[in-house]
């Protein structure tokens, strides 16, 4: 199921995206969906949702019978988490391109709430500041309930789902500064989306970073050095997580400068795909 977060009018909700199935009926929320693109004569449409999907309303949630072209709402950051967790160096040939090994251990660092943003938001490169900002692609877990010294086979149990991700990154600042918070702390520096997908299966997922057309980075995340189940439960004995907190796994090799007007997409095999395009920041 793909849970997306949009705008419409003045107002914001949930909604399940789905193909238009031509009759108005919509399928019960947690009924597995078909695949990321609607089928050629089935546009992708949004089934409203009343109630907040990380909510504790005894209701449960609900659709609301309103549904809408997808292509006339606005899609949001799936999540406005209390935190986004990175992992570094997550894959064998991106610590290689950096200049050294996988860690034994994962390597994290944090960036803040406000540097989240969504599908189709810019991302503002702050030319004053920096000279070089860099893409990174990555899968995003987006965590479901609040858990803390979660064991490794239990960590399924506190994942809502997952989404793309670009952990973009000031990368002269990085090398700079020795630790990462201003290079990947600027706003817009972790666009989200476009939307949840809960049924995902993390362990072999293809990913593409694309700029303007041209593929920079492919992967699989069974490359990870330390997959999903391992992080969850890693992080989780550092800080108790929230709902609707957010895990960025780390990036593939290829990482690359970007410049003003690119468009950058991040596609994820049974998720979907994150573009946005970079402006420049005064």
């Amino acid at each position: 199921m793909r849970i997306a977060r949009f705008a419409m009018g003045g107002d914001v909700a949930y909604g399940v995206v789905e193909e238009d199935q031509g009759d108005g009926s919509s399928p019960a929320p947690g009924a597995d969906r078909p695949g990321v693109s609607g089928g050629q004569d089935r546009p992708l449409v949004i089934a409203e949702l009343h109630g907040h999907p990380f909510g504790t309303d005894p209701a449960g949630v609900r659709y609301t019978g309103r549904r809408f072209p997808l292509a006339d709402v606005r899609l949001l950051a799936p999540v406005l988490p209390s935190k986004v967790v990175g992992v570094g160096k997550n894959y064998a040939d991106h610590a290689e391109e950096m200049g050294g090994e996988p860690p034994v251990e994962p390597v994290l660092f944090l960036k803040p709430s406000t540097s989240v943003t969504g599908q189709g938001d810019p991302i503002a490169y702050p030319v004053k500041l920096t000279e070089r900002v860099d893409h990174e692609g990555e899968l995003a877990v987006i965590i479901g309930r609040l858990c803390r010294e979660v064991p490794i086979e239990r960590a399924q149990d506190v994942i809502f789902g997952y989404t793309c991700a670009n952990d973009v990154t000031a990368r002269d600042l990085q090398a700079r500064d020795g630790q990462w918070t201003r290079a990947k702390g600027f706003d817009t520096f972790c666009p989200l989306g476009p939307w949840i997908e809960t049924m995902a299966d993390p362990t072999d997922l293809a990913l593409t970073t694309s700029v303007n057309g041209e593929v920079r980075q492919r992967a699989r995340t069974s490359e990870m050095v330390h997959d999903v189940p391992v992080l969850v439960a890693f992080v989780s004995q550092v800080m108790t997580l929230l709902p609707g907190d957010v895990l960025l796994t780390g990036t593939p090799a290829g990482v690359g400068a970007l410049q003003h007007g690119d468009e950058v997409c991040v596609t994820i095999e049974s998720i979907g795909t994150l573009r946005n395009r970079v402006i420049i920041r005064d």
